[in-house]
């Protein structure tokens, strides 16, 4: 049964006000039990005048069914097959007006962990991988640092001469690693993780904190890093305070490199910022 609602109106009618069609049908109701039906449409509605004429029809017919006080009324096989099929009418064609909306637990955000092989606590891996970019000396190609999936798809060999694919390497010495960050990383390969964090709608990175501000939560902090001054140029990205290398070989291949961040006074004003200071990151969701 199509639920609908009364609003009594001062000529002793009253407005049943479809939930179906959104359309005021009007019943008028005399001694003899007989209704006269009017119907007025919502503005918004006159472009779809004729499918909704029709429903609106046969919502009156639903209402004098089952919405007035005459008892004797008994439906005849044809007034409940032309209800069943309008029953049926609202549930399938009404379905395309209707935007789909994903659940709460459906919704998330991703985020590349850079120089860790694994995710935060109640956080899914999307993969695990090999950090990568554009040779350091190179002039043209990439300048971001991309996420390499361990498990890649290769395409087929060709010979055009456009090499600017590499691995990325650490470079942080003992006179040049921020504070917590092993210098046994020196030359070598830096892993990555793609997580997925549930049931949050944003993500940011933040350069020159350690923790995230009211209402954000830090998947993971750690230091700033990019090419060296020297360098073609890169991102910026925020590498984990526990960084760990992708394995044990150590060939100082160079490729994409990843040096520490160290902040300048000067146009950085001076406080809030320290002079020659290593800066400090933390990626944060909402």
């Amino acid at each position: 049964m199509i639920r609908s609602r009364k609003y009594p109106t001062r000529d002793g009618c009253y407005d049943d006000r479809s939930l179906a069609t959104k359309e005021s049908v009007r019943i008028v109701k005399n001694d003899h039990c007989q209704q006269k039906l009017s119907y007025e449409r919502h503005p918004k509605l006159e472009k779809k005048m004729f499918t909704y004429s029709f429903a609106t029809v046969t919502v009156a017919l639903v209402v004098c069914a089952y919405g007035h006080d005459c008892t004797k009324y008994s439906l005849t096989p044809s007034d409940q097959s032309l209800i069943d099929m309008m029953k049926h009418y609202l549930h399938t064609s009404r379905k395309a007006d209707c935007p789909v909306t994903p659940s709460q637990y459906d919704i998330g955000v991703t985020y590349v962990r850079w120089g860790k092989k694994t995710c935060p606590g109640n956080t899914d891996i999307v993969y695990a991988g090999q950090a990568g970019g554009n040779y350091y000396t190179n002039k043209g190609g990439g300048s971001n640092y991309l996420c390499l999936p361990s498990d890649p798809e290769n395409g087929k060999e060709y010979s055009y001469a456009n090499d600017v694919l590499y691995g990325a390497e650490y470079e942080i010495a003992s006179s040049t690693k921020p504070s917590g960050l092993s210098s046994t990383l020196s030359n070598k390969e830096v892993p990555c993780a793609v997580c997925r964090r549930k049931q949050k709608m944003s993500v940011l990175m933040i350069a020159g904190r350690k923790s995230c501000y009211k209402g954000w939560k830090s998947e993971y902090s750690g230091f700033l890093m990019s090419e060296n001054i020297g360098h073609n140029i890169k991102d910026y990205i925020c590498v984990d305070g526990e960084a760990e290398p992708l394995d044990n070989r150590s060939s100082d291949e160079n490729g994409a490199l990843f040096y520490p961040v160290r902040a300048k006074c000067g146009s950085l004003r001076c406080p809030p910022y320290k002079d020659n200071t290593e800066v400090l990151c933390t990626v944060c969701t909402k």
